[in-house]
Formats: structure tokens, sequence, C-alpha cells
């Protein structure tokens, strides 16, 4: 509910900023500083998540405010107002994620953990699927902005989900109430630290999906009209989210089963098949990368999020989803940068590559890792 609620408004901002008569840096500067705001916002939120009863409040304020400050950039008359509501709703959306991640570790058994957030990630995915077509649906009935102002309803939804989980929530006991602090030493040492490099190898290779939409469409668009091109690579975006829907929770079966550290290695193997499709381009190659992309990151993203469930000790959980969510942050934003450089002044070929490079140093990091996990 809460991926349908904060889609709404990311589907319709383009449009919302043309109306104001933005330009298009406009929505790249916007885009940049919330998303750089919600990195910073979810390794901060980490040692805010670390006490039960500040989880509980961070989990259940952070999606509230989300959805407000979503839903009030349809009430926004200046394009500085949106990028005051984007920056705040995208700040509380990075603070909730470990105190989300750290909750669903203390309603959930250890056995179950990777269909937990297996489960999480599918209706993650599903979400992204369903805003988009929801925005497209009730923008033709109800205009842009009423539309964006709607969205609060999923998003109180969320809400209203979050403190229902956290009434069944057995009761823990929190700690004493200290200073806040990074526990780094702890998340980094032992099992935990060695599985940690090889998920931060992964996440040098993981792009941002709009730069596969964009290798899609620029390989489509000589042999076809630019929309027709443009309309084949949101087709195949969407078959990539059904993939990742699908996978999400067979991969926590296999999670349960044989651990995080196989399934990581399987996921990152995937995605280097995936990036040498999108080298090789053409469309069978595009078709082919964009599901195994999607299947690949629904394996991925499940396993490290039951590797830390499973591996952090209780007392610093909420500090190690913290860590996490950074690296998926600020690696998704360094190997976007550094694609993109090689994308531009080498080749495009080049970029998927290097891509591919990394996804094989994370699936071979992982089984190193594997000794230490067990």
């Amino acid at each position: 509910m809460a991926d349908i609620g904060h889609e709404i408004p990311t589907a319709l901002l383009p449009s919302l900023l043309i109306g104001f008569g933005a330009p298009a840096a406009a929505l790249g500067v916007i885009e940049g500083i919330a998303n750089g705001a919600a990195g910073i916002a979810r390794l901060a939120g980490g040692p805010i998540a670390d006490d039960p009863e500040q989880r509980r409040a961070t989990a259940l304020g952070g999606y509230a405010a989300t959805a407000v400050l979503s839903a009030l950039i349809g009430a926004a008359t200046a394009t500085w107002q949106v990028g005051i509501l984007r920056v705040g709703a995208w700040t509380f959306r990075g603070l909730r994620v470990p105190a989300r991640n750290a909750l669903l570790a203390d309603i959930v058994s250890p056995e179950a953990y990777g269909r937990a957030y297996g489960f999480e990630r599918a209706m993650d995915n599903l979400g992204a699927i369903v805003g988009p077509l929801l925005a497209l649906i009730l923008v033709g009935v109800l205009g842009t902005r009423s539309t964006i102002l709607l969205s609060v309803i999923p998003g109180l939804l969320a809400a209203a989900a979050i403190l229902f989980a956290i009434r069944q929530a057995p009761r823990l006991k929190g700690r004493n109430r200290t200073a806040i602090r990074f526990a780094f030493r702890p998340v980094f040492g032992g099992a935990l630290g060695r599985l940690f490099i090889g998920i931060s190898a992964f996440e040098m290779g993981n792009i941002a999906t709009t730069l596969l939409i964009l290798r899609a469409t620029q390989t489509l668009t000589p042999t076809h009209k630019q929309d027709v091109a443009t309309e084949i690579a949101l087709g195949m975006y969407v078959a990539y989210n059904v993939a990742a829907t699908l996978v999400s929770v067979p991969a926590g079966y296999l999670n349960d089963r044989r651990g995080p550290v196989q399934l990581l290695a399987v996921g990152a193997l995937l995605f280097c098949a995936a990036d040498d499709g999108f080298a090789i381009a053409g469309l069978p190659f595009l078709a082919v990368g964009f599901v195994l992309a999607g299947t690949a990151i629904g394996c991925i993203e499940t396993a490290q999020h039951a590797a830390v469930a499973a591996l952090a000790p209780p007392d610093i959980r909420g500090s190690a989803f913290g860590v996490l969510a950074a690296a998926q942050s600020f690696g998704n934003f360094a190997s976007s940068a550094v694609a993109g450089l090689l994308w531009t002044f080498i080749s495009p070929f080049a970029a998927f590559l290097y891509l591919a490079f990394w996804m094989l140093v994370g699936a071979g990091v992982t089984t190193w890792a594997r000794a230490g996990a067990h």
C-alpha cells in the first residue's frame, strides 16, 4: 500500500513540473537531492531502530509522514514547494526502512525470515506495478493534482497496517535511554561483516532501472518509431517488476532451506547474465535481460534482508539494516554514475561489461563468506 501511495506522485511528478514550466533539469535536481537525503536517512535511522520502542514509533511515523508529504505535492503551486515536499517525503521514507525491517524480524520466527522478507519484497514490486497503472487511470478522470492528493489514502492504509503489526508484535525490552550512536564495529565484524563485503560489491554493479529503460529505448529507436520503442521498453520494465514480484516468495523459501549466501551468489550470477544481454543488445537479448534482472533482484534483495536479520545481534539489528539500506542507496548512485560515464565516453557495451564484472566479484565474495555465514 505504501508503494502504491508514493508511486502515484512519482509517476505524475514530471507532468506536474511541466505544468509549472520547470525545465527538465529541475526534476533531476529534485530527485537527486531526494535520493541523497533518503540514503542519509536510512543510515541515520539504523541506530534509532536498535531500540524496540523507538523502531515502532519510527516505522509508524515514517509511513504516515511519507504518505502525507507525498500527497501534499498535489497542492503545491511552485517548483520549490514540490522540491521541499519530495525531499521531506523521501527523508521519512528512508528513515523508516531500518525500523520496518527490524520490526519484521521481531514478529517473524528466524526459520521464516526468507519467506517474510520475500513476501515484503514481492509486495514492494507489486506496488511499483499497480501505482503507475492506478495513476494512469485516475488522472484521466480526476486530473493530476487530485490524483496526487488521493494518494494519501493507500499511504495511510500502510501506516494503519504497521500500527496493527506493532500491536501484534511481542513486547521487547527497550535499551536504556542513552545517546544514539552508530554501532559500526559490531556490524562489520564476523560473518555479517564478510557478507557486507559481497553485498557492497553487488551494489557497485546494481544500476538504476531507468538506465536499463534508456538502453532498450536507444537500441530500438533506429528500427522502430520513438513512441513504439518507448512503449516496448516500458513493457519490458513491467516484465522486470513482474519477474521480481513472482520470484521473491519462492526465493524466500529457498533462503529458508539453503541459507542466504547461496541465494545471493545465484542472484549475482543472474544479474551478470542480464548485463551481458544489455551489452549485446538486440530485442531478444534485451527482453531476456529485463526478466533475468528482475529475477535477480527478487533473489538478492530477499537474501540480503534475511541475512541481516539472521546474522545481526538483536540489539544492533536496526544499525545493521541501516548500513544495508545505505549500501543499497549509495551503491546504486555510484554504479549508475560510473556506468553513465563509461556509456557516454566509451560505449554502452563497456558500461554493461563493467557492471557484469562487479556482479562476478559479488558472487565470488559471497561464496567466500559462506563458511562464516554458517
